[in-house]
């Protein structure tokens, strides 16, 4: 049986033929008639984003193996493979005559490629990942959209640049209408509409825009959002946009893909299986058959239980199904006896019961906690950038305390030690708190070279990071030591040892590599996996590492 095995992180149509990318590595072609798969194909890592070309023959894909790669259809037999790009492929789109190839990746680069492969153009400029790219519909221009808040057009002739626009936020997703209007959804939840003499901005959401396409014949615009809504508009001839439709979407639904079916359906990415289908006639979702992957995001002992909770949304201890939370969580994090998770729903779950404690307007991404001054607190970092600290008031009761507006994006990582909160940023930013008053005590900007995923503190007021950039940093104040780790693929987590003589590292792509904090070295990597490490937690019973993969399997490493 032909599925996905973890969220669907891309969403493409034609005609009979709707296509899928998922972080499971496959690339699946379903029929529209019944939401049968019809075949695949594979990367080697996580497939990102899918594209049909205009005449429905061809299908592209883009991946986190640094490789776009070009498919025939019905049959997916491989045509081409498109190299180069020295980091995660996020996009990659057919010029309007089906002649040409743009991609776009983290490696900061977008490049144009021929229909065998042939690299034409590399175009630099971009300052942050690229995250979206799309053509003209005259073919003449290729037009990006960035972390660095840019949108940027490029000459398809001849690489150069063209026009820059400075939005000043992430901008995720963009499509361009046969008048050259510009429509981007950004991490503010505004629909940014560009001329080429004007910026005007339309507030949409709560939270930011994940996911923007446009049906050019109806002239109306989808755009999903990490608030949990997904909204239709219509262009109006001024281009002023008029909202038609709002909804909540299901739990199972993930903001990041959607297309729109030549039905009037609007298909849209999932944890998990197949596609998740909204009928915008009868405002009514069809969920059918949608199941959470087997990944692990993370893992904790509590006492000598090991907790652990992924794609599913179902919290495993020792490694046995206990409690369902109804949706993706990417953390556990536990309090005296209190076990809390949370995730794609902005909900902080108790993690025995699945009762909800907290609910905020984004997705939860990660926690932290500890005592200070004789009281427990437990500090979850969001998408959009607050640290939620709550303080923990007895064995099953929180109290929302403070929000700190830290980032303008996600905060990937939290981490204390004497009195200091360590946050750690998708922006590569990082930040110290004073605990008590939650005052900024000190920042620094571009922290890491590339996004920083993770943190932990190796002793009084010193913390050490790990990111994109393939580096290990220790920070004592804003002055940090850099260590370049054995890793291929972005490091994604890390742990220390109760004695804080060790730090365990693992990447997306399946390695764990164990570094000496004395001697400051390298002294052991393995890959246990092809699949990422997602998690690493120390087992003070056993006196080892876990480390949670996206396999959904619990790997052991013995410091000795």
């Amino acid at each position: 049986m032909i599925q996905h095995n973890g969220p669907i992180a891309g969403l493409a149509s034609w005609g009979e033929w709707v296509a899928t990318a998922g972080y499971d590595n496959q690339l699946i072609l379903w029929s529209t008639l019944d939401r049968t798969a019809i075949a695949r194909g594979c990367h080697d890592h996580l497939v990102n984003d899918c594209r049909f070309s205009n005449d429905g023959q061809w299908l592209l894909s883009a991946s986190s193996d640094y490789s776009a790669r070009l498919w025939s259809v019905p049959s997916m037999r491989l045509q081409a493979v498109l190299p180069g790009h020295g980091d995660d492929v996020d996009m990659a789109v057919f010029s309007p005559d089906d002649s040409k190839i743009a991609t776009c990746a983290l490696d900061r680069l977008v490049r144009i490629f021929s229909m065998n492969g042939q690299c034409l153009h590399t175009m630099a400029g971009h300052t942050g990942n690229v995250l979206s790219v799309s053509w003209s519909m005259d073919g003449e221009f290729v037009i990006s959209s960035s972390v660095d808040g840019t949108i940027r057009r490029w000459d398809a002739n001849t690489g150069e640049l063209v026009q820059t626009t400075n939005l000043e936020v992430r901008t995720d997703s963009l499509e361009i209408d046969p008048n050259g209007i510009i429509y981007a959804g950004d991490d503010f939840g505004r629909i940014a509409i560009i001329s080429s003499t004007s910026v005007a901005y339309v507030q949409a959401h709560r939270a930011g825009i994940k996911k923007l396409v446009m049906n050019f014949q109806t002239k109306q615009i989808v755009t999903l959002s990490y608030d949990r809504s997904m909204a239709i508009w219509q262009i109006n001839s001024n281009l002023t946009l008029k909202e038609l439709s709002r909804t909540d979407y299901p739990d199972t639904v993930w903001a990041r893909a959607a297309c729109i079916l030549d039905t009037g359906h609007i298909a849209t990415g999932t944890f998990g299986s197949t596609y998740a289908l909204y009928d915008f006639k009868t405002k009514s979702w069809d969920v059918a058959g949608v199941e959470g992957g087997q990944s692990i995001n993370s893992l904790q002992l509590v006492n000598t239980n090991v907790y652990s909770v992924g794609d599913s949304g179902v919290v495993h201890i020792n490694g046995e199904p206990a409690t369902p939370m109804g949706s993706l969580c990417n953390f556990i994090v536990s309090s005296d006896n209190l076990v809390l998770t949370g995730g794609q729903l902005g909900r902080l779950f108790d993690a025995d019961t699945g009762e909800v404690l907290y609910k905020h307007h984004s997705p939860l991404n990660c926690g932290a906690s500890f005592n200070y001054e004789g009281l427990d607190y437990i500090t979850v970092g969001t998408y959009t950038g607050e640290i939620l600290v709550f303080q923990h008031l007895d064995l099953k009761k929180i109290k929302l305390i403070q929000t700190v507006s830290a980032f303008v994006n996600a905060v990937k990582g939290l981490s204390y030690s004497n009195g200091l909160l360590f946050s750690v940023c998708a922006s590569t930013q990082i930040s110290w708190y004073s605990v008590g008053n939650w005052e900024l005590v000190r920042t620094k900007e571009k922290a890491h070279e590339r996004i920083t995923n993770a943190c932990c503190a190796i002793g009084e007021n010193t913390f050490a990071s790990v990111g994109r950039d393939l580096t290990l940093r220790i920070w004592n104040g804003d002055e940090s030591s850099i260590y370049v780790t054995p890793h291929q693929n972005s490091v994604k987590c890390m742990g220390i040892d109760a004695e804080k003589t060790v730090i365990l590292t693992g990447s997306y792509g399946g390695t764990l590599s164990l570094f000496d904090l004395q001697k400051k070295i390298w002294i052991k990597t393995s890959r246990p996996t092809s699949a990422g490490i997602s998690s690493i937690t120390w087992d003070h019973s056993k006196d080892c590492f876990l480390a949670g993969s996206y396999d959904g399997e619990i790997y052991h490493l013995s410091t000795r």
